[in-house]
């Protein structure tokens, strides 16, 4: 068979590839009002390079191969976030901090999830290394909404969760496999499992659901405040996103949030199944060991595109055969997207055009 590509690939056709190169320029447009300036990682570097940016074993979802020049092992990038962090500790070490990155582009995955055979996909972020404050992760929160909504994805919803959770809870009072095996089973919302280890933290189990209840829950159960600031900085994030974003808590949430340090959000929109978006806080590993603070966010484009969302109808005018060069270029001037008829017979239907240009004023089909 011809035009056949591998399990987890496909073609964006028009008019879907020209929505994914609107929506990728209207979120990084608002990205860059931020002062984002984006950066472009190479598709494949290093694997043992990519493997240790954010200690995550990062590698281990990439598709390696050895490189013939060099004669190492390469991966190509499964996620952007690791580059975009190599870049800020290296080649950008000497700037500033915070500094403020964007970046696009694909990425590819060894295996796709059960639920979704995409392996090759489309991922839009941001990332502000240098710090893990309140005030950045209010900054980080507030420009992945804006960004969204100014690429027309309406009913916004926010998943919070904190991910050293349990970590700061149990402070040094569960030995390491009892840890481990506590995280899995709150993740998996397994109250037996959890009542087995420890009954005292089968209260973090019910601390999830609507914003405001779910604080409420999780402060009663902090009675050693041990989260203390950690509660106060979640509350005051939220209080900073504009009304109309629902928002949820999940405190024991750590799939996928692996290697956030106190704060983690997932991203959903009213129409499109599952997460849209991930963000968060974490670490960027710099040579020698030395670790630096950091926070920000990818946007998943595919998940929006597929759902109809963040493109415009299309709009293109038909220019009759012998259409004066200078009209044509007018009309462009004026946002038009113009089709010029190569021959006589040339039809607007043929051309997919909404518009034809009749007695010199655009008109409708």
């Amino acid at each position: 068979m011809t035009g056949l590509l591998p399990e987890g690939f496909h073609d964006r056709l028009p008019p879907a590839a020209d929505a994914a190169a609107r929506l990728e320029t209207r979120v990084l447009g608002l990205a860059r009002l931020y002062g984002y300036e984006q950066v472009d990682p190479p598709l494949a570097e290093f694997a043992d390079e990519l493997a240790t940016r954010l200690k995550t074993g990062a590698v281990r979802d990439a598709v390696r191969f050895v490189d013939p020049v060099s004669q190492r092992s390469l991966a190509i990038r499964p996620d952007l976030t690791a580059q975009v962090g190599r870049i800020a500790a290296t080649r950008m070490g000497h700037h500033p901090r915070p500094v403020r990155l964007c970046y696009a582009g694909q990425v590819l995955k060894l295996k796709a999830p059960a639920l979704d055979p995409r392996r090759a996909m489309r991922q839009i972020g941001c990332e502000l290394i240098g710090r893990d404050s309140v005030a950045a992760a209010m900054e980080v929160v507030r420009v992945a909404i804006e960004a969204l909504q100014s690429a027309g994805v309406e009913g916004l919803a926010i998943d919070f969760t904190l991910p050293d959770l349990v970590d700061t809870l149990a402070s040094g009072t569960l030995p390491p496999e009892k840890l481990i095996a506590l995280r899995e089973r709150l993740d998996a919302k397994d109250a037996g499992a959890v009542a087995a280890i420890d009954p005292n933290y089968l209260p973090l189990i019910e601390a999830a659901g609507p914003f405001a209840g779910a604080m409420a829950k999780l402060r009663a159960t902090d009675a050693g405040t041990a989260l203390a600031s950690r509660i106060d900085g979640l509350a005051t994030i939220a209080a900073s996103i504009p009304a109309g974003v629902a928002l949820t808590l999940d405190p024991t949430e750590r799939h996928g949030f692996e290697y956030q340090t106190w704060l983690g959000f997932s991203i959903f929109a009213r129409g499109v199944r599952g997460e849209i978006g991930r963000g968060g806080t974490y670490t960027v590993v710099h040579d020698g060991g030395r670790e630096e603070p950091a926070v920000g966010f990818s946007l998943y484009a595919d998940s929006i595109l597929d759902a109809g969302i963040g493109g415009d109808a299309r709009r293109r005018l038909f220019l009759p055969f012998g259409t004066d060069v200078a009209t044509g270029a007018g009309l462009r001037a004026q946002g038009w997207v113009t089709v010029a008829a190569l021959e006589a017979e040339d039809t607007p239907q043929a051309q997919l055009c909404t518009h034809v240009l009749q007695d010199g004023v655009p008109t409708a089909l």
